[in-house]
């Protein structure tokens, strides 16, 4: 009688394992790979995948984030061990939480905020919302953050089950979503969004008269969270802001990031007041009209920026740390080959 209880017991356990393995089979496969066309989705979930998370250096924030500074560059220029912990249009919920998220894997000496993010502090569409949470590993903390992220007709269980969200997606299934079904490439290097190509500004709006100079309350609760987060961890924070064109940079928002620099003893690097000065032409620097800086504007930037992080924080020079010379080794490799295939790609010489 027993042994007949067991073998029931254990056709259970079977026939939830298949239908278990099946679920999560299908919900792989409907899930967006972000392998081509919009990448930008398969940025946050790459932080996992990485060897040795004892970096130095953090990069949190939205676009000019990602787009701005290369990890490979501060790395073989001043031996500094970085990663950018970016996605597109990151609300200041994510950021907030993707910062405290990170301090469970690694204390960095320094964490380096990007300004502009400040101007995001609620979701403006599901699509953006997606393309950081979904990336997020399960934890409470991706729970917080979808619960402090999603716009009134999302859902929890939509981001805890994806496949809820994406179950008719099967009509777009294509080689993408096969060929990516148990591995996805990476997209970035090291957080880095590479983009090769070159559109310099060809027109450049009138800025609107500010309404209210303040950035929303909302953000600048979060941004309290996360310099809390560093105070309590012996972190430094840095406020920095990417050299652009457009959005325009308005000096009221510029006055009001001193100010809370000033007021909470951190430093603030504005890196337009630094253009001449790194060397940006925002006729070469730049893929998108004097948005995003592209490779070359990206490098300049991180010249800069890496001399500044050693010069105040006394960031130290990892170059000779055997495990960390061998995963950078092939990480270079990685990077050149991929500015090589690029540069095909556009034609470039």
């Amino acid at each position: 009688m027993r042994f007949m209880q067991w073998k029931r017991f254990f056709k259970v356990v079977c026939m939830l394992a298949f239908f278990g393995i099946l679920f999560f089979g299908a919900q792989r496969l409907l899930v967006p790979k972000y392998q081509e066309g919009i990448r930008e989705g398969s940025m946050v979930e790459e932080f996992y995948k990485e060897q040795n998370k004892d970096f130095d250096v953090v990069f949190v924030g939205n676009c000019e984030v990602y787009s701005t500074y290369s990890p490979v560059v501060l790395w073989e220029e001043y031996g500094i061990h970085s990663y950018i912990r970016g996605s597109a249009e990151q609300y200041m919920p994510q950021t907030y939480y993707l910062t405290k998220e990170t301090l469970k894997y690694d204390t960095p000496k320094v964490i380096v905020f990007n300004v502009l993010s400040l101007l995001y502090d609620e979701a403006r569409t599901e699509t953006y919302n997606r393309m950081t949470m979904d990336g997020m590993k399960n934890s409470s903390l991706k729970y917080d953050c979808i619960r402090a992220s999603m716009m009134e007709d999302e859902t929890l269980e939509s981001y805890v089950f994806p496949i809820l969200r994406f179950h008719t997606r099967w009509k777009d299934i294509d080689r993408t979503d096969i060929e990516h079904f148990l591995k996805k490439d990476p997209v970035t290097h090291n957080g880095y969004y590479m983009r090769v190509d070159t559109k310099g500004v060809e027109f450049l709006p009138d800025a609107k008269p500010l309404a209210d100079p303040a950035f929303p309350e909302k953000s600048m609760e979060y941004l309290d969270g996360i310099r809390q987060l560093c105070e309590e961890n012996g972190i430094s924070l840095l406020l920095v802001k990417a050299p652009s064109v457009y959005p325009y940079w308005y000096e009221e928002w510029d006055e009001n990031v001193c100010r809370y620099a000033d007021e909470h003893n951190l430093h603030y690097i504005s890196l337009l007041d630094h253009a001449e000065e790194i060397g940006i032409d925002y006729q070469t620097d730049t893929f998108d009209g004097g948005i995003h800086m592209n490779l070359s504007g990206a490098e300049k930037c991180s010249y800069f920026l890496g001399a500044k992080l050693q010069e105040i924080y006394d960031v130290p020079n990892r170059r000779g740390e055997e495990e960390l010379e061998t995963i950078w080794k092939e990480k270079i490799q990685r990077y050149y080959d991929d500015i090589a295939a690029q540069r095909e790609l556009y034609g470039i010489e």
